[in-house]
């Protein structure tokens, strides 16, 4: 198993230096690999339902840092850590110009980029941005994918789709990483499982969300379905990797009613007990959120689980 990390991309944690204490704490715990969010601008009025809380509202204060600047600086602070856009939400961006900047971090970080990627969720943040139509954005989405890995892999390239059109450019350096950088899917909604049947080398959902939960009987369902498309695609199943984020809760937090632990917390047998049964559904790495808004709780977070379960680099 692997583990790997959220990145800050808002507050006091999210300075440069907090930034680089924190990647090099989890470089030197061991842990294999750390999670960039996505947002650009907030909309100081947001109608749209957020997919990862309960009631739908979106927690964040209308600030974040942005993801692909973000991966270049923690690409020249770290030296082993994957970097991993978690979640890339695809249509925010020109789809050249974003497959020339994923190539170049690879390139920089001597192959150690990670796309995951998502369709979006924030209408009004579509509308700011210019983007693709929000309600095209599954269909666009797919076709930027393409688009990632026609200019990665051959020059020129040539693309002619619905939504972008492009004939014979030369986008080099290609990445490090051969064919391409991966590219992990997010989300669990059926058209998600399509995307990673047809596109994806790996699948990265969210599992504690409170909205939808995914435990493990509810995960191995969700296996089962993406293993059965990637097969009818004529692909391979075994070669997906199964990141699954699962954060780690602040022990303060009250439980629901009825709830005896939440997953990944209490002894570190519990906690390990936990590990080996998603690994047993597949998971090969599994993505915890150590944040808060104080980096020596955020810190003593990541080590307490480091520790836990006997984590070195």
């Amino acid at each position: 198993m692997r583990y790997g990390f959220y990145m800050p991309t808002r507050g006091a944690t999210a300075q440069p230096d907090a930034l680089e204490t924190l990647v090099a704490r989890g470089e030197a715990l061991g842990f294999s690999s750390t999670m960039i969010a996505d947002h650009v601008v907030f909309p100081v009025k947001i109608q749209s339902k957020y997919p990862y809380t309960a009631d739908g509202r979106f927690p964040g204060h209308g600030d974040a840092l942005e993801q692909l600047s973000l991966m270049a600086f923690i690409a020249a602070k770290t030296t082993r850590l994957r970097l991993v856009t978690s979640v890339m939400i695809l249509p925010y961006r020109n789809p050249v110009f974003t497959a020339k900047s994923l190539a170049t971090v690879d390139v920089l970080s001597r192959g150690r980029v990670t796309v995951g990627v998502g369709v979006g969720w924030l209408e009004e943040e579509f509308r700011a941005l210019g983007a693709a139509d929000f309600t095209r954005r599954g269909a666009v989405s797919d076709e930027y994918i393409r688009i990632f890995k026609a200019l990665w892999t051959t020059s020129p390239a040539s693309f002619h789709g619905e939504f972008y059109r492009f004939d014979e450019i030369q986008c080099l350096p290609h990445p490090v990483q051969k064919p391409h950088p991966p590219i992990w899917i997010g989300g669990h909604s059926k058209a998600a499982l399509r995307r990673v049947a047809r596109f994806g080398d790996g699948w990265h959902p969210v599992g504690a969300n409170p909205a939808v939960p995914l435990g493990p009987a509810e995960l191995q369902a969700l296996l089962d379905e993406v293993y059965r498309l990637t097969e009818a695609e004529g692909r391979d199943p075994t070669r997906l990797t199964i990141s699954y984020k699962a954060p780690v809760y602040d022990a303060g937090t009250p439980l629901a009613p009825g709830v005896a632990r939440r997953p990944f917390t209490g002894a570190a047998d519990q906690i390990r007990e936990d590990i080996d049964t998603f690994a047993r559904l597949g998971v090969s790495e599994l993505i915890f959120d150590f944040r808060s808004e104080s980096q020596s709780e955020s810190l003593d977070r990541m080590e307490r689980f480091a520790q836990s379960i006997g984590l070195s680099a």
